[in-house]
């Protein structure tokens, strides 16, 4: 599908909705995504994205009625918890794997985040949207990896220190960038939990 993806007129001058697929949606998303890291939010356009991916703008425009519609769409399909499938058997393990992939993982959405700041301010469905995918789904994920450990008698349930690990790991991704000026890496991320999650929760 390329510029042809623009509705055209039928028979009585009516115009017929063009069929996007999922594919096709995926490249849309991804760009709209990638071109606000690399440009900001403000600079991004409908008509931009149509140019990059080859489609009419009125095919963004009538799937996503304005542009902070559009972009919460490719946000919400963006939201794949990357902390899910960590299972090692061990909390320990399990949260210097999570530290791991935090850092991997960090450099782009501290980008998208950064990129969204000012936008997400004055859009309360952009900021949910946001949430939503970056945040949310990596919370739960954590939290399960929490309850697993306290199922496995690795960690008290009473534990104070168990409810402030997401807040913990996910207050390192952010403040890193403004106190250092640089992302938090694999590297990073693992000492962190080594030196202040583990301990708090009674783990070597």
């Amino acid at each position: 599908m390329t510029s042809q993806d623009a509705d055209r007129p039928g028979p009585a001058g009516a115009s017929r909705r063009s069929k996007i697929t999922p594919e096709r949606e995926r490249e849309f998303f991804d760009a709209v995504l990638n071109q606000i890291r690399e440009c900001g939010y403000d600079a991004v356009t409908m008509e931009g994205v149509a140019a990059s991916t080859r489609c009419s703008k009125s095919t963004l425009y009538r799937q996503w009625r304005t542009k902070p519609q559009f972009v919460a769409a490719a946000l919400r399909s963006s939201g794949r918890a990357k902390f899910a499938l960590i299972n090692t058997g061990s909390l320990a393990e399990d949260l210097r794997e999570a530290a791991r992939c935090a850092g991997e993982w960090s450099p782009r959405d501290a980008t998208l985040f950064q990129a969204l700041g000012h936008a997400v301010l004055q859009d309360r469905e952009l900021a949910r949207a946001l949430r939503e995918a970056l945040v949310e789904p990596e919370i739960t994920a954590l939290e399960e990896i929490l309850r697993r450990g306290v199922e496995r008698g690795e960690v008290d349930a009473d534990n104070p220190a168990l409810e402030y690990v997401p807040a913990q790991i996910f207050g390192v991704l952010r403040a890193r960038p403004v106190l250092e000026g640089c992302n938090a890496d694999p590297d990073y991320v693992l000492r962190f939990v080594e030196a202040a999650v583990l301990p708090a929760l009674g783990l070597e």
